[in-house]
């Protein structure tokens, strides 16, 4: 974005009881499931969900079984969807499995080294937040996340799983300056009125995450704007796995390979790829190359080495985009081993990324996220 421009930009996020967001966390949970007693599996598994329904597709090569009816059932529960009322019930919904082996003309390609499939990747970064991610995307995932929170706690009793976050940013010269609207969606009960719950999560969730200076008497706030959502979750809508790409990366803010992440084990650069793009993104902007940097990353089915590397600083850096280049070939695996070793990704660290964003995220499973590589790229570019 042009930092000298005046605009607003607007992010969504989903909770964790979305139906897309079901089906992500169902595929990345079978994935763990594969990855914690075969590490070199191959997994494509794809989840639909539909009123009492849990359609489980794909191809999975691995030495290890896996009960995938329990698998569904559990994180079904764990999300909270474990009684009929709900509208979806981890305990009688049907599941269902069709799963077929990873195709041994993809395997030939694979096992040499190769990436899984041709594509491309994109990683971003920016200085704007503490989590080096855009504004909108980052506090639309807080707030769900609050959501969820205080409906697991018990604060309150009467959400139910789904709901929907959206968060438009007033930015004055290139810079977040306020909060324009605040969007929630959620799932309750019969029993609360419109006027209780929209008073409560403008309490518990909106002021708790929002920054206090950010909002102001012209700040609109949309809560449960139709009055009520009772029907929710797989009961309202069908859920895919994938659906909710832009959700799991950066709002809107960057652009988008196309390609999904969850369900895929790391030999598919969908995945692998997007988490080394936004390592490399994280660590130039930390390291004061640019205030904000856009990774692009493109590979061809069974070739190991990428086929072209892109870096966009958006006009605020000094050095020429070979340069930077030159740099990131030095200092980063970029082939889909390497990206595999370096970031650990053969461990059952998945499902945790399923729902809240794959990116801006903390803890030992985020590996890209991780600054350690900071001090090689001042030390490759002089700064």
């Amino acid at each position: 974005m042009d930092k000298k421009r005046d605009f607003l930009f607007s992010s969504e996020s989903v909770t964790e009881g979305h139906p897309d967001k079901i089906a992500d966390q169902i595929s990345d949970a079978i994935l763990d499931e594969i990855m914690r007693a075969d590490p070199m599996g191959r997994v494509a598994c794809e989840t639909l969900v539909t009123t009492g329904l849990a359609f489980v597709a794909g191809e999975i090569t691995t030495e290890t079984y896996v009960d995938i009816p329990t698998v569904v059932r559990e994180t079904i529960r764990e999300i909270g969807y474990d009684r009929a009322k709900y509208g979806f019930d981890c305990y009688t919904c049907a599941v269902i499995s069709s799963i077929d082996k990873q195709s041994p003309d993809i395997a030939q390609g694979v096992d040499t080294g190769g990436a899984g499939d041709q594509g491309l990747m994109f990683g971003f970064a920016s200085n704007e937040t503490s989590e080096f991610m855009p504004t909108p995307i980052a506090l639309a995932h807080s707030l769900v996340a609050r959501m969820t929170e205080i409906r697991k706690s018990g604060l309150v009793d009467y959400l139910r799983p789904d709901g929907k976050s959206q968060v438009s940013i007033q930015y004055v010269n290139g810079k977040p300056e306020r909060v324009e609207a605040v969007v929630l969606a959620s799932q309750h009960s019969e029993t609360v009125s419109i006027d209780h719950l929209r008073e409560e999560l403008t309490e518990l969730v909106i002021k708790h995450v929002v920054p206090a200076e950010m909002l102001d008497k012209n700040t609109k706030l949309h809560i449960n704007a139709t009055g009520k959502f009772v029907v929710g979750g797989p009961q309202g809508d069908a859920g895919l796995t994938g659906r909710k790409i832009i959700v799991d990366t950066y709002g809107g803010w960057a652009p988008h390979g196309g390609g999904a992440f969850s369900g895929k084990d790391p030999t598919k650069v969908d995945r692998s790829a997007t988490y080394m793009a936004r390592y490399i993104a994280k660590n130039l902007v930390a390291a004061g190359v640019a205030d904000q940097v856009t990774v692009q990353l493109a590979y061809a089915i069974g070739v190991a080495d990428p086929v072209s590397i892109f870096i966009d600083t958006h006009g605020e850096t000094r050095f020429s985009i070979k340069e930077l280049e030159t740099a990131v070939r030095n200092i980063f695996p970029l082939t889909p081993k390497g990206i595999i070793e370096h970031l650990q990704l053969r461990r059952p660290i998945y499902k945790a990324t399923a729902a809240y964003g794959h990116f801006g995220r903390t803890g030992d499973t985020f590996t890209w996220e991780k600054l350690d590589k900071v001090k090689d790229v001042k030390s490759a570019l002089k700064l």
